[in-house]
C-alpha cells in the first residue's frame, strides 16, 4: 500500500479558510499533516500530538503522541480506519473519480444517520464538503433523530 494514494493533494487549497469553521473541535493552533480521501484530517498540535478530525461525526480526538507513533498504529492495523482504504478502494472500483479540489462527501451526513458506503458518497468540492459538514455538525437543533 502506498499511503499517497489514499491522501488529497494539498497545494493549492486555502486550509485555514477551510478548517476555519472547525476550531473548535479542531485546537485554535496545529499544523495541518495529512487528509484522507473522505476529508478526514490529521493536524500535529503545538505539544507534537497528532489529532483527527473526523468530518462525518464533527468529532476531534487524539490519536498519538507524535508523528512517529502516527505511523507505527498505521502499521499495526489502524490504516483502514482511519484513511479508510476499504471504502476508497471500493470507490474507485465503482468508478468514482475525484477532480482538482475534490473529495468523497456525503450525500447523507453521518450526524443525519449517513453511512460510510459507496451509494451515500459522491465526488464534492472542498469548500462545499467542509461548510457544510462543519454547519451540519455543529447543529445545536437538529429536529430529526436517525433511526437505531
Amino acid at each position: 500500500m502506498n499511503i499517497t494514494d489514499y491522501l488529497l493533494v494539498q497545494t493549492g487549497a486555502n486550509w485555514g479558510k477551510l478548517l476555519g469553521f472547525w476550531i473548535p473541535p479542531l485546537p485554535p493552533r496545529f499544523s495541518l499533516w495529512l487528509v484522507n480521501l473522505l476529508g478526514d484530517v490529521f493536524v500535529v498540535t503545538q505539544d507534537n500530538a497528532v489529532s483527527r478530525l473526523d468530518v462525518g461525526n464533527g468529532s476531534c480526538v487524539v490519536v498519538a503522541r507524535n508523528r512517529e507513533h502516527f505511523a507505527q498504529l498505521l502499521d499495526s492495523g489502524h490504516a483502514n480506519d482511519w484513511l479508510r482504504l476499504q471504502l476508497i478502494d471500493e470507490c474507485r472500483r465503482a468508478g468514482m473519480t475525484l477532480g482538482r479540489h475534490e473529495c468523497y462527501g456525503f450525500r447523507l451526513p453521518p450526524a443525519l444517520g449517513g453511512k460510510y458506503q459507496v451509494s451515500n458518497l459522491a465526488p464534492t468540492h472542498l469548500a462545499v464538503h467542509y461548510s457544510y459538514q462543519a454547519y451540519i455538525c455543529k447543529q445545536s437543533d437538529v429536529y430529526w433523530i436517525p433511526p437505531d
